[in-house]
């Protein structure tokens, strides 16, 4: 089962490196993503004889046609809200956030809300940090300089001239000292300076042209087999974090989810 859960998490990395279309983009979600696919590894990483400090997290990404959003509200009852730590809950929910946090034994519960929604799964990304690092997951690719609206922690609508490049959700985990299995998890949406450089010195100068969606942030503990679902609490238009974040414009408008999963935490 391990070997299974590996070669099944390589094969979708080496699908995304080479950028071609998988036939599964047009299969149903209860097809290909069951209980066994996002349960935890056990499986360990060793280089040179020490195992490496490392935290893996899979993301699978759905669509449902707007018209079923609703449907949405029926899986934030499934979930929970007490172990999310949102860096301003009303801003979050303000900027049409809404995130819920569960386990693996709820994911067949969740799954038939999606699919009786029309949901399909459309991408899997799997994410390998170290510990104390971060990894941007990419939402939106900006291809000309563009005006991003949301709501700011002082209930404001402010507006911020990005691009061109990407939105990221930015995931950080550290492992919580002392404790087995568990780490904090942070994630926050970001626009990233579009100039990146290999020399430390100056990559550290250039942070400073990112931007950080901090009102949209949030955090919570973790261990394996735990998952986020992130989704809008409406469809909105591009122009604003949320219409890039989950909205899909297209002639059949649709609304993305992301499903954050940890898979192994190597202690």
């Amino acid at each position: 089962m391990v070997r299974l859960f590996q070669i099944t998490v390589l094969s979708c990395a080496c699908l995304l490196l080479t950028g071609c279309n998988s036939p599964e983009k047009n299969e149903s979600i209860w097809r290909h993503v069951k209980i066994g696919d996002i349960a935890p590894s056990q499986s360990n990483r060793r280089l040179g004889g020490q195992l490496l400090k490392t935290i893996n997290f899979d993301v699978y990404i759905f669509e449902i046609p707007a018209e079923n959003i609703s449907a949405l509200d029926d899986i934030w009852q499934v979930l929970h809200t007490k172990q999310l730590q949102f860096n301003d809950y009303d801003a979050f929910a303000a900027n049409s956030f809404s995130a819920g946090f569960g386990q693996i034994q709820m994911w067949n519960e969740v799954a038939g809300l999606l699919r009786a929604a029309g949901g399909k799964k459309i991408e899997t990304v799997s994410l390998l940090l170290a510990d104390g690092q971060a990894n941007d997951l990419i939402i939106a690719r900006l291809y000309r300089k563009q005006t991003i609206f949301y709501v700011s922690t002082d209930d404001s609508i402010e507006g911020a001239t990005v691009g061109p490049g990407e939105l990221v959700l930015r995931i950080k985990a550290e492992k919580i000292p002392g404790s087995r299995g568990v780490c904090n998890v942070n994630a926050q949406p970001v626009f990233p300076s579009p100039i990146r450089n290999a020399i430390p010195q100056l990559a550290a100068r250039e942070k400073s042209g990112e931007f950080l969606f901090t009102s949209a942030g949030f955090g919570l503990k973790m261990s394996p087999g735990d998952f986020v679902f992130l989704g809008p609490v409406k469809y909105t238009d591009q122009i604003t974090l949320a219409g890039l974040f989950f909205s899909k414009d297209e002639r059949k408008p649709a609304i993305r989810t992301y499903l954050i999963v940890c898979t192994r935490i190597n202690d």
